[in-house]
């Protein structure tokens, strides 16, 4: 048991351009370093590049590709008499959105594009059609959880 309360969760500002709580927690989560202004300026390019390409409100588009990262279900590793199972579970909303912007800004970091911004709009433009890294990592573990149902009973 922790000794002292369970840590308060801040609440996210919008950002100041598109007034979005999403785009700020992409930002946020973007940011390096504590370089924010960088960061915004990487968001809001890729946030125009993805707009380019799917001619669309690139709010409404940015919240359609992280809908499709949301897993809903995970695995949890518990421990019953010696033995690990991992269980499946679902994901609470919050936590779920947390996951997805995650997978996002890690696999596109990982892309092989020119800049940070032209990654991100990619990997996003990915997720809008079920494909890339972070699709890929969201699908892997709703496969792991529906192969363990069976240690589903074994939920706390």
């Amino acid at each position: 048991m922790p000794r002292r309360a369970a840590a308060g969760v801040r609440p996210v500002d919008p950002d100041p351009v598109h007034s979005s709580r999403l785009v700020q927690q992409v930002i946020n989560k973007v940011m390096s370093a504590g370089k924010k202004s960088l960061a915004e300026q990487i968001v809001y390019d890729a946030l125009q590049i993805l707009s380019r390409r799917t001619s669309d409100d690139p709010v409404d588009a940015l919240e359609k590709s992280v809908r499709e990262l949301t897993p809903v279900l995970e695995v949890r590793s518990r421990r019953v008499g010696g033995a690990t199972y991992q269980v499946p579970v679902e994901v609470p909303s919050r936590r779920a959105r947390t996951l997805a912007v995650r997978w996002l800004i890690q696999f596109s970091r990982a892309r092989r594009e020119r800049t940070m911004a032209e990654r991100l709009a990619g990997e996003l433009s990915d997720a809008l059609s079920q494909q890339g890294g972070a699709y890929k990592r969201k699908d892997d573990i709703y496969r792991m959880a529906q192969a363990n149902k069976a240690f589903a009973h074994y939920r706390w």
